[in-house]
């Protein structure tokens, strides 16, 4: 057990050999592990170039730069901007509240459809037109992924226009 009460801010395999980043107060870089193509670990440090194992410089003839070498940080998507994460959650709810209306609108004009259908005719179509919201969000969502961003907007925009619940806008608490 050592004294150094430095201990607790390294983690195991940490050199100890950077002292003057410990006096700037700045942590040492964490290192990375990668397989090669032996199966052997080497470590390398966040920030500096990739390893090439024997196989990758092979295969692009022994010169290999830095432009070659693709790091970890170029493969991450990027986020979605806070304006778009608001528009899902808004549009999100619209399409829940559409759902809600189709199931309210839906029981209030089962008295007036009842003239026309039995209800083991109405009640499956009812609850098709409930989950209508719900899967055309679902839809959208997956069907525009990897696209821009305005046209899974433009998409979600146009399910909402389409699905207003009309039985709860003629017979429900507004045409009431």
């Amino acid at each position: 057990m050592t004294t150094d009460p430095d201990d607790a801010l390294r983690w195991e395999g940490d050199e100890p050999d950077a002292p003057d980043a410990a006096a700037k107060n700045v942590p040492p870089a964490v290192p990375r592990a990668q397989t090669s193509a032996g199966g052997a670990q080497k470590a390398e440090r966040v920030g500096e170039s990739a390893a090439v194992t024997p196989v990758a410089r092979a295969a692009t003839g022994g010169a290999t730069s830095a432009a070659e070498v693709e790091t970890d940080a170029d493969d991450e998507p990027a986020g979605i901007g806070n304006a778009a994460l608001v528009f899902y959650g808004i549009i999100g709810g619209v399409y829940l509240l559409f759902a809600v209306g189709w199931i309210v609108g839906g029981f209030r004009l089962r008295p007036r459809a009842s003239l026309l259908l039995v209800d083991w005719m109405y009640f499956p179509w009812m609850w098709l037109a409930a989950l209508a919201p719900v899967l055309w969000f679902a839809a959208a969502w997956m069907l525009t992924r990897g696209r821009a961003t305005w046209i899974r907007v433009v998409a979600l925009i146009a399910g909402a226009a389409l699905l207003v619940p009309w039985p709860f806008v003629m017979f429900g608490t507004v045409g009431a």
